[in-house]
């Protein structure tokens, strides 16, 4: 998963809260609104593309292009962070084409698919790199991300299905810290043991009724993580010459609350785009988690 992508673009998904698209009385009319929008994505691009290749492939050996069929590894971990990926940069690219005075429909379908041509990037820096290699399985799950995300504006005007992410640091990356990360910004990309993805919903955005007794910014959260991988595909018995703990690889679930901060209403314009802001990552509640190998599990706070 390349969540630092995500991150990176995270001050420029809400930048249309400072102006509508339909505001042009002032200095931001619509031909300044695509200058600025064009400027931001560009400096925004090679600057998170410039920062990953740093942390992700700069010691590693390259090689021609080819492909490589990495489905099976890391209990499929990295996909659904591709997907999650793809998600919300699809918003980013709606938000910014709205912001740039672009109709519904083509900021949805057009200025959405702006996070595959992120992630695109991402395969070929994939493909040309000896120890990976560019995924079909990848680029299946920006689609999916990008359709859930075009899909739900196209359908309601809005997202009902939110996908969230979480991270804690734990204990697995000490033992192997040149494929799950030596340091926090490196950990926080690789170690797909201390991440977890989750699709947040309320209920009552499914409600004819405007009133419920379910607030639309209360969510039930469903949960995916994995545990124990010290490799992609199994855990090595050494690691530099020394002897490797065992540890068993497993899946698991959760179940939980979360909540959708950009249904608070505000009237600070600042307090806004931070709520929006950290709206990618889901709020800590406690939770129902299913591990393959240790079955149920209540989790007071678990993030």
């Amino acid at each position: 998963m390349r969540l630092l992508l995500s991150i990176c673009c995270t001050a420029l998904l809400l930048h249309p809260v400072f102006s509508q698209p339909e505001d042009t009385t002032n200095i931001f009319n619509c031909k300044n609104k695509k200058i600025l929008s064009a400027g931001l994505a560009g400096v925004s691009y090679a600057g998170s593309m410039s920062l990953l290749y740093q942390l992700w492939y700069k010691d590693f050996p390259q090689s021609s292009f080819h492909f490589h069929n990495d489905n099976k590894e890391w209990l499929q971990m990295d996909k659904v962070g591709h997907a999650y990926s793809a998600y919300h940069l699809g918003e980013l690219g709606y938000y910014a084409s709205r912001f740039s005075c672009i109709n519904e429909t083509k900021s949805v379908w057009v200025g959405g698919a702006l996070g595959l041509i992120y992630l695109t990037t991402i395969e070929l820096f994939d493909g040309y790199s000896a120890g990976w290699g560019a995924s079909s399985g990848d680029l299946i799950s920006n689609v999916s991300g990008y359709l859930l995300f075009a899909g739900q504006q196209q359908l309601w005007k809005e997202q009902r299905f939110r996908m969230k992410f979480s991270y804690f640091p734990g204990k697995y990356a000490q033992y192997r810290p040149d494929q799950l990360g030596s340091s926090f910004p490196a950990s926080l990309l690789k170690d797909y043991n201390a991440q977890s993805y989750w699709l947040s919903f309320s209920p009552a955005t499914f409600s004819a009724k405007d009133k419920t007794l379910w607030p639309k910014w209360l969510c039930i959260s469903v949960g995916y993580s994995a545990d124990g991988m010290l490799g992609a595909n199994s855990n090595p018995s050494t690691y530099q010459g020394s002897i490797l703990p065992v540890f068993e690889r497993q899946r698991e679930v959760f179940l939980s609350l979360d909540i959708d901060l950009s249904r608070i209403k505000t009237s600070s314009k600042t307090l806004s785009l931070l709520l929006h802001a950290l709206n990618l990552i889901k709020i800590p509640f406690p939770a129902l988690q299913y591990s393959q190998n240790d079955g149920l599990n209540w989790r007071w706070l678990y993030f």
